[in-house]
């Protein structure tokens, strides 16, 4: 599966763990809420700076976040 799609995932299901709207997640990251909805369709794919952005309010580090895509398996 695309790896753009599995970020997606990893994002939408760490965003809603913390209680988070898109909107929300791009005020404390710093990110339009279009661009976070980009990335959790899997229409764009994440810069570093990105992930140390999103990283902070979604209480993770940038590498978990990694190795949580790494993991996924989509069917």
């Amino acid at each position: 599966m695309d790896v753009a799609i599995k970020f997606g995932k990893v994002l939408r299901d760490l965003r809603k763990q913390v209680g988070m709207t898109q909107e929300q997640l791009g005020f404390e990251a710093e990110l339009e809420r279009n661009y976070i909805s980009m990335l959790e369709r899997g229409e764009r794919q994440p810069t570093l700076t990105t992930l140390m952005k999103l990283a902070k309010p979604l209480r993770c580090k940038a590498s978990h976040m990694v190795a949580l895509v790494e993991s996924t398996s989509l069917e």
